[in-house]
């Protein structure tokens, strides 16, 4: 009675399908990664996941056991001496199984089974599953996402109040005194009330001078000697 005993058959008799097991599980640790079909590699994992199991013990017993699953000595010293310093630290899982679409001659699902450790890239044309990245939304966290103000722009003012002409400069400055002469410190007299408030005015004498005037006083001299006569 076959009570929970199923098995990939995979089209073969139990001899020929121990051979087939034998072989593939001898390439796959020598080359660390074969091709073949689905429905081998899937058969293969179970049958060698045991044997790489067992070379984390390196023992007489072990390396027996690895012998009478496997059938050839350079594959059992392969095992014991490169592939179990690089599986010792994993718990299982040591094989993966890369789908790579149908075969073109008879349309098999063909595979590619390799050893995790040994291969971290995946080979080209495989259709395995795609993974959905999530993004994910980053927090503006303490500061405001808000843009800073921009400064008043004053270079424009100052680059034209530094371009004036100073002949402008000047005569805005001589404007500014005259309407206001009590902010200079020197007030301008008028002539005509200089002259007029002046001592020397009525002698003649030129308004600013204190020497008399002689047109003033031939006239003078003139006038007194009609009078006498």
């Amino acid at each position: 009675m076959r009570h929970a005993n199923k098995k990939k058959r995979i089209g073969r008799s139990a001899s020929h399908r121990k051979a087939t097991l034998q072989a593939l599980s001898t390439a796959l640790i020598r080359h660390k990664r074969i091709e073949t079909t689905l429905a081998k590699a899937k058969a293969l994992r179970p049958f060698v996941e045991p044997i790489l199991n067992r070379a984390k013990d390196d023992s007489t017993a072990s390396r027996r056991q690895a012998f009478r699953r496997l059938q050839d000595k350079e594959a059992v010293k392969t095992l014991f001496s490169d592939v179990a310093d690089v599986i010792g630290d994993r718990p299982g899982g040591y094989t993966r199984i890369v789908k790579l679409g149908q075969r073109a001659g008879d349309a098999a699902e063909m595979a590619v089974i390799e050893l995790v450790d040994f291969n971290d890239v995946k080979p080209e044309g495989s259709s395995g599953p795609k993974r959905k990245t999530r993004r994910s939304r980053r927090r503006s966290g303490g500061g405001s996402s808000a843009p800073k103000a921009a400064a008043p722009a004053t270079a424009p003012a100052e680059e034209k109040a530094s371009t004036e002409a100073p002949e402008q400069q000047e005569a805005e400055a001589v404007a500014s005194d005259a309407a206001n002469p009590e902010a200079t410190g020197n007030p301008q007299v008028p002539q005509t009330e200089a002259g007029a408030d002046h001592p020397d005015a009525e002698q003649g004498a030129p308004a600013g001078t204190g020497e008399p005037n002689p047109e003033a006083q031939a006239e003078n001299q003139g006038r007194s000697g009609e009078n006498r006569g």
